[in-house]
């Protein structure tokens, strides 16, 4: 996905321009239970290429990492890294395979459920 920086609407969730609010503002779904504050690790992502297009990782983000699960030397927050230029992160499969197993978020309607793939216009038999 691509943005022009400084032009996209704040979805107050993360730092503005994180790798949170863009996929927010995309429409990808990355869970963030605390809504962006730096308090929990599902937003937890895994930088693939460009870790030097993103913003310097702070102390409190470094402590917060601590705790996530499947901890790389790549991990990031997306609420807390501001993406400076060409980024590729991949989304823990943990978190991932949740949310398309349909789980939702704690912040209930903050977040958009995830579309259900369409079907190939076939309808099912309805059983009785």
């Amino acid at each position: 996905m691509e943005f022009e920086s400084g032009k996209l609407p704040y979805k107050d969730h993360g730092l503005p321009e994180s790798l949170l609010d863009i996929a927010l503002n995309c429409g990808v779904h990355l869970e963030h239970a605390c809504g962006g504050n730096n308090a929990c690790t599902t937003c937890h992502v895994v930088v693939k290429q460009g870790e030097e297009n993103l913003s310097e990782m702070q102390e409190d983000e470094m402590d917060r990492l601590d705790t996530a699960a499947d901890l790389t030397l790549h991990s990031r927050l997306g609420c807390q890294c501001v993406v400076k230029g060409d980024v590729v992160v991949e989304i823990p499969a943990w978190n991932r395979n949740y949310i398309s197993e349909g789980g939702a978020s704690i912040l209930g309607d903050a977040i958009p459920p995830p579309k259900k793939p369409q079907s190939s216009g076939t309808a099912e038999p309805t059983r009785a």
